[in-house]
């Protein structure tokens, strides 16, 4: 029962705890504000503040729970709702997080990083004219928001509206946006800048960490990925065995699991940590490890019998370097077995608006006799589909001189 004692200890503890939060010093402050709801129970306005100081603090556990109760007590509190969305998005509840950000928006919040965080999460719930949206509310409040320009780039790009595209990723730059990657980004949306020799590997890292849950389902389901059995083919058909097989780009192992029945040992490699483990727990490989491609060819200097990358260099660029590297831990008469996605007319290497690079076939045969490497058979066929269209690539097998 709330005396007027209680209530007076209650209102000391929360502007104690107000006090605390404007010097800083939010730990005190949440303890403040604990105090304060032991002596009166769910008071909406001390467990809004208690639920913004969680989610200052970053426990955002505690935050959603606390805030929850808070909108539910009070649905009018805006600051509440706006923490609670933060809160979500820090755990990745982009549903959650989006309802409680649109939540606080309708109640007036309207800085550019709240819209921001809110295109962030409609993003991830694929829904991309709502983000768009929010993404020019949030550079129409504060156009120095490079992240905001980066976004609305890619959503651009993915619309074909390629000089759009360009001015956002211009502006992101001009903003701070990190110099490598918004110039990887705007090479591939505009046709007079130099073709990057190589993505940027924390782009390419960070892409497949967040692909790795659906990594298997998204390729074969939805974008008929076919470029591992399509290339493996010869396997089955040559009845060849090999000691030692590498997988270059392994992701979850779906290679592996069909190289394993024709090797006695496989060894894969993959950039990403997610990928790795899950290709870990595929039983496929005798050794995963994490690393690029390069330095996974050097790392040992155990000899091997087939090299394998299906699907792999759209997302490495120039390949003399990975050429050279793999002949160096190839037997002779060994095997190295490939896919590229097939580059325009006139272009040996393009970074294309996909973000995925492309290769001539001219240039595979300049790379493979330039390294030693005779041609033991290549054909074109699809790899994938991109927006229900089959992407057509190109698969070779070469085979180490002597």
């Amino acid at each position: 029962m709330n005396t007027p004692e209680h209530l007076e200890q209650a209102k000391a503890c929360f502007f104690e705890g107000n006090t605390l939060f404007e010097a800083g010093q939010l730990e005190e402050a949440a303890d403040r504000y604990q105090a304060a709801l032991a002596l009166v129970p769910g008071r909406p306005s001390i467990l809004a503040n208690l639920g913004v100081t969680q989610c200052r603090l970053g426990r955002w556990a505690e935050a959603v729970a606390t805030l929850t109760q808070a909108t539910q007590a009070d649905p009018t509190h805006r600051d509440a709702w706006i923490a609670l969305g933060l809160s979500q998005e820090a755990l990745s509840n982009w549903a959650g997080a989006a309802h409680a950000l649109q939540q606080g928006v309708k109640l007036g919040a309207s800085t550019g990083q709240i819209h921001l965080s809110l295109a962030l999460c409609l993003l991830r719930l694929e829904r991309p004219q709502e983000a768009l949206q929010a993404l020019d509310r949030a550079l129409a409040l504060d156009d120095t928001l490079a992240e905001a320009w980066s976004q609305r780039g890619s959503l651009m790009r993915d619309a074909g509206q390629y000089a759009e595209a360009a001015r956002c990723f211009e502006q992101a730059l001009a903003h701070g946006g990190d110099d490598t990657l918004h110039r990887f980004y705007l090479a591939s949306v505009r046709t007079g800048d130099a073709t990057p020799a190589q993505p940027p590997r924390a782009y390419v890292e960070a892409l497949f960490d967040e692909y790795a849950d659906d990594f298997q389902s998204h390729l074969i389901e939805h974008l008929k990925y076919q470029a591992h059995a399509t290339l493996l083919e010869p396997l089955r058909e040559g009845g060849q065995r090999f000691p030692l097989a590498l997988d270059l780009g392994c992701g979850t192992g779906l290679c592996g699991s069909l190289i394993r029945p024709h090797a006695d040992a496989v060894d894969g490699v993959d950039l990403a940590q997610a990928m790795v483990e899950q290709a870990r727990a595929s039983g496929a490989y005798r050794h995963v490890a994490q690393d690029d491609l390069l330095g996974f060819l050097r790392s040992s200097e155990e000899p091997a019998d087939l090299v394998v990358a299906a699907d792999v260099f759209i997302y490495v660029g120039a390949l003399e370097e990975v050429f050279a590297a793999v002949r160096q831990r190839l037997r002779p008469g060994g095997c190295f077995a490939f896919s590229v996605e097939l580059a325009g007319d006139a272009h040996e290497l393009q970074l294309r608006p996909s973000l995925r690079y492309a290769h001539s076939p001219g240039y595979v045969e300049r790379l493979a006799q330039a390294h030693g490497f005779r041609v033991r058979q290549t054909w074109q066929a699809p790899l994938r589909e991109d927006q229900q269209q089959p992407v057509v690539g190109l698969y070779v097998w070469l085979e180490r001189a002597g």
